[in-house]
């Protein structure tokens, strides 16, 4: 019974995304950080640390209960990556925040209940359902994916630096963001949290896997496409060779 639970919240979260990429190429924009215009927020530290938290909490407890812990399961393996992006997430990211846009209650609301379900639907899966062959270790397809997720975290955490240091403690306005992959594209951010998705996908090769990485790409996806036009708008100077996601493509 549960199996099915979680396939059926892992397809879902697949109609979800794609209606969502559908709603927000029309035009619409999600209403948090410069495009924020609601009067009820919460600080920027406090939001993201309560609305990443479950998912590192969830897959930590459904890990530390099950009987799969060891070096040597790709199952612990998965599971793990999921929690060193949202340990990194949660705890160090939102404390080093520099004047970053209040949250709109909503969208915080949405994003506590979507990172509960999250954390709770990969650690059940990849530790209960997901099952690897005692050789995995053989499949290039692992390696490749193990590769992708940790590099595209690189360039998330890198990007995140960059746009970080643009401003002062408490200062608001923006800039053009400048090195690493912003060189080349808008939302360096954006791409490197796609690519790490990506890649823990083909890692783990699951339907719920699969499925967290389309509704990411499908939700930042867009975003980085506003965000490029946003500064287009905003900058007379801003590179005209720059693209929003991938380079020398979108």
């Amino acid at each position: 019974m549960l199996r099915y639970l979680l396939l059926l919240i892992s397809y879902s979260m697949i109609l979800c995304g794609l209606s969502s990429c559908a709603i927000m190429l029309l035009g619409f924009k999600a209403t948090y950080g410069r495009y924020s215009a609601e009067s009820y927020n919460l600080p920027a530290r406090l939001a993201w640390f309560t609305q990443e938290l479950p998912s590192l909490l969830m897959p930590v407890f459904i890990l530390i209960r099950s009987d799969h812990w060891g070096y040597s399961s790709l199952n612990t393996i998965i599971v793990t990556m999921f929690i060193i992006h949202y340990f990194q997430r949660s705890l160090i990211y939102p404390f080093l925040i520099r004047g970053g846009k209040p949250t709109p209650l909503h969208i915080w609301f949405m994003a506590i209940i979507f990172c509960f379900f999250n954390g709770a639907l990969q650690g059940l899966w990849h530790i209960h359902y997901a099952v690897y062959p005692a050789e995995w270790w053989f499949n290039i397809r692992i390696w490749i994916g193990l590769l992708l997720f940790f590099t595209g975290m690189f360039i998330n955490i890198q990007s995140d630096a960059i746009l970080r240091n643009l401003r002062g403690t408490g200062e608001g306005t923006y800039k053009i963001p400048r090195g690493g992959l912003f060189e080349y594209i808008s939302g360096a951010n954006y791409f490197g949290e796609c690519l790490e998705w990506f890649g823990f996908a083909i890692c783990a090769n699951t339907i719920p896997a699969f499925a967290f990485a389309l509704f990411t790409i499908c939700n930042i996806g867009p975003r980085a496409i506003h965000h490029h036009r946003w500064y287009l708008e905003k900058f007379e100077d801003y590179p005209k060779n720059r693209k929003a996601l991938i380079m020398f493509l979108l």
